[in-house]
Formats: C-alpha cells, structure tokens, sequence
C-alpha cells in the first residue's frame, strides 16, 4: 500500500512519519507536484495539507480523483489548520478524510486504516464507469420524489394554508375497506395546507429560510477572509522562517495568492452570468388537481360535524369523492428558462407533471385517483405578473420537457445558449447555478422583513401571495458556485447548493453557457447534485 505525503510543512511531516513508523506502509514524500506527477506515482492515499477554505482545493481534489485509473478508490486526507469550520468545509469540497493539526496518532492512523479499508470495499464497484454510472442512478432513484419538489396542498375553497413542503410524509394511503373509503392523507398534512394552521407559520418558515441564506453568505465570506489571514500569516512565517522551512512557506503563500485570486474571479464571473441570464429565468408554479376516474368527479376532504377534516385513529384524514370538503389541489413549484424560439422553456419533466417517478403520490393515483394540471404559470424577475404557459414536449430520453409561453417574454429575457461539447463540461471546472430553491419562502426570505408581513400575514392565498411577489418585483433567481465533481454519460454530478424548488435550473460554465439542467439533489452523497447534459435539451428543442 502507498502513501503519499504531499505539501506537508515540516512540523506536518514529522508528526505523520511518527505515526505509521512500524506499520509496513509503502511511503513517499514529495512537494510541489502536478496532478499528472502524483498519478505518476499510484498512490493509494494521499495525505495532504492545504487551506481548504477555497474553491480551487476543490478543483486539485476533484482533478486528481477524475484522471486516476482508480478513480473514486483513490483516497485523500487534509490535514487541516484550524476546528470544525475548516475540517467541514475540507469534506464537503470532496477529501475523504480531514484531522486538525496538531492530532492525536492513534487516531490519525485509524483514519490511514479506514481509507485502506474503504478503498478496497469501492474498487471493485466503481473501478467500471458503467458500475459507476448505475451507482449513481441507484442515488437518484433512492431520493424521495417530493425531496425534488415542493408542493403544497389547497382546497380551493378554503384559505390557503401555510405553504409547507409536504416531503416524505406527503401521502398515506389504507387498503381496508372499500375503495372510496381507502383515499386517505395524514391529518398533520391536511391540518397543516388546509388553513388549520396559524397565519404565522409561512412566516416562520421564510425566517428559517432567510437564517439558512444568511450562514450561507456568511460562510462565504469566511473563506475569502479566511484565505486573506492565511496569506498575512504566511508572509510573516516567511520573514521570520530559517533556510529550511523558507522555501515551502513561499510556496504556500503563492498558493494561498493563487487561490484568493481564483475565488475571487469566480465570484466575479458568478456576479456577470446572475445578471446578464437571470431575467431569462422564471419560477414556475404547476396547480394540479384530482379526479376519480369512475365518475370524472373532484378528490374532496371527509369534513366532521365541527369543520374539520376527519381523522381515523392512524392520524389518517379521509379523502372522499363526495364529501363536503373542499377539493384538493396541489401547487407545485420549480425552475424553467428561455431556450427556444417562440417562448419556449425548458424544465425538469417531473416539475411540469409532479405525479411523474413520485412514489408517494403513485400510492393515491394507484386508488383510481388522476391527477391533471390545472395551470402553468411563469414568473420572470421585473415582471409585474405570470405568463400564463402550455405544456409543448416531454422527452423519453431525460427528466426534461418544454413549456410554451402564451404571451410574449418580458423585455431583457434571452435565449440562454446550450453547449454540449465535451470541452464545455470539464471535471473541476467551476460551474452556476441559477434557480428558485425553496421556492415561495425563499423569495419571501429575501424580501425586508415589514414587506414580508405584509404580503403573507394578511393572507394564506397562494394565488395572491404570488401576485403581490410579483407586483413587487420580488421574485428573482438565487446564484450559487460550485465545481464539477464528474461528467458521466448522461449526467454531470456538480456541488453548488440547491435544493426542492430549483429543479430545472440551468447549470453554467465559466463562459456562460448552459451545459446541464439541474434535476436531483443527492443528500447523501456529500451534497453533491445531479444536471442532465444540455445535449438531451438540444434534441428535445429539435
């Protein structure tokens, strides 16, 4: 077994060779090595020490997992100067292992043990792209259907409710009975989008996302600030180093430079792709509602004699053709954008039709139950109101359909152009994403707190909340970076953060093109997500 000690700092270096001394390892220590250098060498591990606090630590790692014969079987530990901030963000921009400096030797070398372990358990898997490849799709299969969307359930006759993701606890369905008795939804569900609940909690809910956004900003903050100490810090190590340590310490000052300047450019070129493509993006908001086959009759709530919906001793509310309820709808919510002539969006196939790969929802529409779309509505930042919208084509190749626009695009909207070269996909190349994730409480979140009152404090409406957001000016697209974590055959795997609500998003590369549509979020892979190739758009545009 190799090991392979990159960039390590003297003090670094010693306490490592401490460590494995008398284990038998394979060893080799080396600085300043190019990617091609180290694959050169077949390492098993590699044991590094770096600031991960950038964007750029990213790229090395992902680069060298990439261009390795072995591939995801090639194991990384960061040895990390600093606590958990930095040790979080080593994992999450995609080292296997991260141990703060000064460490215990016990555990580094239960760690050394761990990626061994790890890596023979993953060769054989993963060593086959075609392994790989349906790996990943076991992940997204995995995902819970609603985990990609949002949906909220409203009877049409009642106030709206609190506008809460239903997620996994979305639908139950019993099978005693007779049919029509076994249409049934979890009473915290129905209690909870059918006005039963306070006015407040939309509220709440928009706070809780406005306080996820702003950890978000200000983790990204801490790394350019973090990167900045890290280069004072250096220069005076450098001014007061011996001949021994002063060379390596320049390079890691250059390094540190380099990587400033390169997040730095990023967040440049991430400021220039948000403002000249977002007024092409919209949100998108689908009105689904529910029949009984038999008789073509609406899907209603079973009320009791006070009002409220009837709960079984499950915690099981009653669905029932007939009742006295009002009909249940769903208003789903994702992320389209200006591609094709004539007023044509592109989107994820299961944001036009929610009830598509939705195992949930397949329990209820399995009991005689169609669902149908009711109404797709278009919202582009700066416009005062929806652009009403019909569905155009699915494709049977992807997880991708086209919408046509029945009024013309607001002004400022372009056509966002689509590059399915292989040069334009990269591994580690840095990537953006533009989207509406959260959906309504986000652009809640992002509104001032007083103008946030006023719209969802007054009313629980989802038709009216959204026309005050857009009378408003106040829905507009969310920016987040990332970097290409690999490009398989149909799907490139990227980190920039998303969640349900911006599922159709366009995914660009540094030069401002679109080269994926963003579909999943994979939560338990490291938070990495999921774009179709632009090139399935481009047939599908034909």
């Amino acid at each position: 077994m190799l090991i392979l000690f990159l960039n390590l700092a003297s003090m670094s270096l010693e306490a490592v060779n401490a460590a494995l001394a008398g284990y038998g390892h394979k060893i080799v220590t080396r600085t300043g090595l190019t990617v091609e250098e180290v694959l050169a060498l077949s390492p098993e591990v590699v044991v590094t020490e770096a600031t991960p606090s950038d964007l750029s630590c990213c790229e090395f790692i992902t680069q060298l997992k990439s261009l390795a014969d072995t591939r995801s079987s090639l194991k990384i530990m960061m040895i990390a100067h600093g606590g958990a901030l930095e040790r979080a963000r080593a994992l999450d921009l995609g080292a296997d292992e991260v141990i703060s400096f000064p460490f215990n030797a016990v555990e580094f070398t239960a760690k050394i043990r761990t990626l061994f372990r790890e890596r023979e358990e993953l060769e054989t898997i993963l060593n086959d792209p075609a392994q790989r490849g349906h790996h990943a799709d076991v992940a997204v299969e995995s995902l819970s259907g609603t985990s990609k969307r949002r949906f909220w359930l409203i009877p049409a006759l009642f106030a709206l409710s609190a506008m809460a993701v239903l997620a996994s606890v979305f639908m139950g369905v019993s099978t005693h009975g007779s049919r029509k008795d076994t249409l049934q939804l979890r009473a915290e569900i129905v209690r909870l989008n059918n006005g039963l609940q306070s006015q407040g909690d939309l509220l709440h809910r928009a706070e809780q996302t406005r306080s996820s956004s702003d950890a978000n900003s200000r983790s990204a903050s801490a790394e350019r600030d973090s990167l900045k100490a890290r280069s004072e810090d250096l220069r005076m190590k450098v001014a007061a180093s011996d001949d021994a340590d002063a060379d390596f310490l320049k390079r890691q000052l250059v390094d540190t430079q380099n990587r400033l300047s390169l997040l730095e450019k990023e967040g440049k070129s991430a400021e220039t792709i948000v403002h000249k493509y977002g007024p092409s993006v919209c949100l998108l908001h689908i009105v689904v509602k529910f029949l009984d086959k038999q008789s073509g009759r609406p899907l209603r709530v079973v009320l009791d004699a006070t009002g409220k919906p009837k709960v079984d001793e499950k915690g099981m509310a009653q669905l029932e053709v007939g009742a006295s309820g009002p009909p249940v709808q769903i208003h789903a919510f994702g992320t389209g954008f200006l591609a094709g002539g004539n007023g044509i969006i592109v989107t994820n196939h299961h944001v036009v039709e929610p009830w598509w790969h939705d195992d949930e929802m397949k329990q209820l529409l399995d009991h005689g139950v169609e669902a149908y779309v009711q109404a797709y509505e278009a919202y582009f930042p700066g416009r005062s109101a929806a652009i009403q919208a019909k569905l155009e084509r699915i494709s049977s190749k992807a997880d991708l359909a086209t919408l046509k626009l029945e009024a013309p695009a607001p002004n400022g909207a372009e056509l966002l152009e689509l590059d399915d070269r292989s040069e334009a996909s990269v591994t580690g190349g840095p990537v953006v994403l533009i989207g509406y994730p959260t959906g309504v409480e986000g652009i809640l979140a992002r509104a001032e707190p007083e103008v946030a009152q006023k719209i969802a404090g007054g009313t629980q409406n989802v038709a009216i909340v959204m026309s005050q957001l857009a009378s408003q000016h106040l829905i507009r697209p969310i920016t987040t970076q990332g970097h290409i974590g690999d490009v398989l055959k149909d799907k490139i795997v990227y980190d920039a953060a998303t969640t349900s609500g911006g599922s159709g998003g366009p995914l660009f590369n540094r030069d401002g093109k679109v080269i994926g549509i963003n579909v999943a979020v994979i939560t338990d892979f490291g938070g990495s997500n999921l774009a179709v190739p632009s090139r399935y758009a481009i047939d599908l545009l034909k």
